[in-house]
């Protein structure tokens, strides 16, 4: 089954692409530029459990979603209009191995002179899922995280590189970074 985006802007036109985990420090996919920028509506959680690319069934690791509320700050990528088709491919492959999230179309602002709103494409975690793991505590985050181990990967690396990405674009994100500190003892 492959999902639809709810809201898919004319075709012909360059695609937004908004990354708040990995895609920021490993998108995957040939973009003309990237630009720091803010969603508002969703903010950046550990609220999935990782069946594939983090964990295992059996011993589940713990990704980034978007979940419902506040504010999210990451990166957008543009991709060239004659690329859009072959980069969303790319990313239902990447993003969608267990249906996790929705694929939707949000409005982020981008942090250049003019502030410009613009449409972008993002993964929102699908609340209903069983993945969906909701508000964990910070010891429960770093026990899946600890156990954690996928196709791509420890589930600590995905923590730690995501920290690192958040820190090159200049801010932080309070619960990552504590989350991360918890994985260095």
């Amino acid at each position: 089954m492959t999902a639809k985006i709810t809201a898919e802007p004319d075709s012909d036109s360059d695609l937004w692409v908004f990354g708040y985990g990995s895609l920021m420090w490993r998108p995957g996919f040939e973009f003309i530029e990237q630009v720091p920028a803010r969603l508002i509506g969703e903010h950046r959680a550990l609220c999935v459990y990782s069946f594939d690319h983090r964990g295992t069934p059996e011993k589940p690791g713990l990704v980034l979603g978007l979940d419902r509320g506040g504010a999210c700050r990451g990166i957008a990528f543009r991709v060239a209009a004659k690329l859009r088709h072959d980069t969303i491919a790319y990313l239902r492959e990447r993003e969608q191995t267990t249906h996790v999230y929705r694929e939707v179309m949000r409005s982020v602002w981008l942090d250049d002179v003019e502030r410009t709103r613009v449409s972008a494409l993002a993964y929102v975690v699908d609340r209903g899922h069983v993945q969906y793991a909701g508000r964990l505590s910070l010891g429960e985050q770093l026990h899946f995280v600890r156990q954690g181990h996928g196709r791509s990967g420890l589930n600590r690396d995905y923590v730690l590189s995501t920290v690192k990405a958040i820190e090159a674009e200049g801010f932080r994100d309070a619960q990552l970074h504590q989350l991360a500190a918890m994985l260095h003892e």
